[in-house]
């Protein structure tokens, strides 16, 4: 059995991006600066081990063109394999040319007047394609559904055994145009955990203990071994807009430092917390910090963020990392956002904790069933969509509605996950944040999260599985939980008048420093703007922006800046060009888009961070554009000491 995948791949010929794209998704190898470990493998048995792709069908823009509605035969000539692509509007689904019951080859089925089901040559097994569940015999096979999404260049989607893409999402039509290709990938091993399985042995009490620090941070014993996930524990993330909502315990520094490993899933500043790494290496430099090895490294800034780690361990995806003879881990990447985001297992005597982090499809939506501890994002409230957008449909009504429905399928798609997943317990984390500054109170209002307890009161109607709303401080002792759920030292709470929620917040230092960003000697020069665009490398895209500096209240900043970027040809021009294109307005607070053009940082600041007031004509999502600049800036900033060198 194997994943798939189906890519749609924007702006290009499919065959100028395979080699990209398998470097993107399977082939890029592992640095290391230290193995504070010592695992006993060389790099080419880390290469024989670690998850690869193989592409499996590549259809050119012409052929994506032609599609039919309804079923779709193709053959891929140079391996002689088939494929069925089922197309509904603007809707694709994909798989083998070949039926589970004995392999044989699927034709259309001449009796079927809708035009969904195929026939199988060798014992008439009927399938419905539309649905991918055998209707001759009927409830004899199915193939998993799962959603689609976004990656980093592409819309991808791995999937058990076929593909369901969908061209269009509910709130943003993904733009299309003349160059678009569709690409099939097959991952394997797709259960890489799967290789030298270890049965479960007794654990004894307080053996392996969890504790929550606050939003995605945890504190694991693990027998003798301590490792901590994602600590953001002090400061912002994105820029201004997110402040932590739970109070950290007073030890938290502590707990760091005394850490054997972390863990940091992806480059985002909820679970990447510069300030929070300041702290610690201050005491600890030299502190084993392990990443996945995604497209952008996840310490991409790490030079210019002035923090001083000297233990980052960049390592390849689906392969078991041993750290003693009870405890080892191994880092997965996200079916949909492969170029930055991981999750984790984390295995001790056999008993599996699954962290999935932010992870819209983790591995691809193959995932250990029966592990003895999940846990995952909850919340929602991540975008700045569509709370930041006005215009059009954007009204405050339809927000409104928009966000209730979302959390609501949101939160019905996690029960649903581990209720196909049955974990022995279930945790609800990474989604304990607050717009906090009085600037974002619009924000605050607007932005509605789900309820954890509401997710978990849900989980426990539709399955046995126990459930634990974390409090900051609280431990959870897995050994007592596994034998006996109803055990009260199971999960110890915090002590009773323990703060829970944070009800102040150190703004200034952090203000501080965006602030500066206004007055620097940068923004002296009207040509910065020609520069920066030129470094950020975007072009040839039919898309006009127009870019105003505001300050907090999304007014016009006097002095600011207000132009057109042209990004067709790059272009400034003083007025919209006459030609037919689309056009968005981009209001940015003027410290917070002056900091990220100085640092040549990356546009989530703005995009999740709420800095931002947009509209657009037409409504439509440009992909590429934002996912140029949230994902795929330069690695290095601008070189603004030449620029104004050439000024002066």
């Amino acid at each position: 059995m194997y994943s798939l995948a189906l890519v749609y791949l924007e702006g290009t010929k499919p065959a100028g991006r395979l080699n990209a794209l398998w470097e993107q998704m399977s082939n890029r190898s592992g640095k290391s600066n230290c193995n504070s470990f010592e695992i006993p493998r060389s790099q080419e048995t880390m290469d024989s081990l670690k998850q690869t792709t193989e592409i499996l069908l590549c259809l050119s823009p012409v052929e994506v063109d032609s599609l039919k509605e309804g079923i779709n035969f193709f053959r891929n000539k140079s391996t002689g394999k088939d494929y069925i692509l089922y197309k509904n509007k603007k809707h694709l689904k994909a798989c083998k040319n070949l039926c589970k019951h004995q392999g044989g080859l699927f034709i259309k089925d001449i009796e079927d007047l809708d035009g969904r089901s195929v026939k199988c040559t060798k014992h008439n097994w009927k399938l419905d394609v539309s649905t991918m569940k055998y209707i001759n015999p009927p409830g004899s096979f199915c193939q998993d559904e799962l959603e689609s999404g976004v990656d980093g260049c592409c819309v991808t989607l791995f999937l058990t055994d076929y593909i369901n893409l969908s061209l269009c999402k509910e709130h943003e039509v993904v733009e299309m145009d003349e160059n678009n290709g569709l690409v099939l990938i097959e991952l394997n091993p797709p259960n890489p955990w799967d290789s030298d399985p270890r049965s479960p042995e007794d654990l004894a009490f307080g053996e392996v203990q969890i504790t929550y620090l606050t939003h995605a941070c945890m504190d694991l014993k693990l027998g003798d071994k301590r490792m901590v996930f994602d600590p953001w524990l002090i400061g912002p993330a994105f820029a201004r807009g997110w402040w932590l909502l739970h109070e950290p315990p007073s030890d938290w520094l502590e707990r760091l430092c005394k850490a054997d490993l972390i863990y940091i899933s992806h480059m985002h500043s909820d679970h990447l917390s510069y300030p929070t790494l300041k702290k610690l290496s201050a005491r600890r430099p030299d502190i084993p910090i392990y990443v996945g090895d995604t497209e952008r490294p996840v310490f991409w800034n790490l030079d210019q963020s002035g923090v001083q780690l000297t233990n980052i361990n960049v390592m390849p995806f689906g392969v078991w990392q041993q750290v003693d003879k009870n405890l080892r881990f191994m880092i997965l990447m996200d079916g949909v956002h492969p170029e930055m985001d991981t999750c984790i297992i984390v295995e001790y005597k056999g008993h599996k904790i699954l962290n999935t982090v932010d992870c819209t499809r983790p591995n691809g939506g193959r995932l250990p069933e029966k592990v003895a501890l999940m846990m995952s994002d909850f919340a929602g409230g991540a975008s700045g969509f569509p709370m930041t957008f006005s215009g059009g449909k954007f009204t405050e009504e339809w927000k409104a509605q928009f966000i209730k429905t979302e959390r609501k399928k949101l939160l019905n798609y996690k029960a649903q996950l581990v209720k196909d997943l049955q974990p022995r317990i279930y945790c609800p984390f990474a989604g304990y944040f607050v717009e906090s500054h009085p600037s974002d109170k619009y924000i605050k209002e607007t932005n509605i999260k789900n309820d954890p307890i509401q997710l978990n009161n849900l989980i426990k109607k539709n399955s046995d599985v126990v459930t634990w709303t974390p409090r900051p401080g609280a431990t959870l002792d897995l050994g007592r939980m596994l034998k006996d759920p109803t055990d009260s030292k199971g999960i110890i709470e915090p002590p009773e008048g323990t703060k829970i929620y944070k009800d102040s917040w150190d703004f200034e230092p952090y203000l501080n420093t965006l602030n500066a960003a206004i007055g620097d000697e940068i923004f002296l020069h009207s040509s910065w703007i020609k520069e920066y665009f030129t470094w950020a490398g975007f072009k040839n895209y039919n898309l006009v922006v127009r870019m105003i500096e505001t300050d907090e209240d999304f007014n016009p900043f006097p002095g600011g800046y207000n132009y057109l970027v042209d990004f067709l040809d790059l272009s400034f021009p003083k007025e919209r060009p006459s030609r037919e294109h689309p056009y968005e307005e981009i209001h940015s607070r003027v410290d917070v888009i002056r900091h990220v053009v100085k640092n040549g940082l990356l546009w989530d600041d703005l995009y999740i961070g709420f800095q931002t007031r947009l509209q657009r004509d037409p409504d439509i999502y440009h992909h590429l554009f934002w996912n140029h600049f949230q994902i795929k800036l330069p690695l290095t900033p601008p070189n603004w000491k030449s620029f104004l060198a050439h000024c002066s």
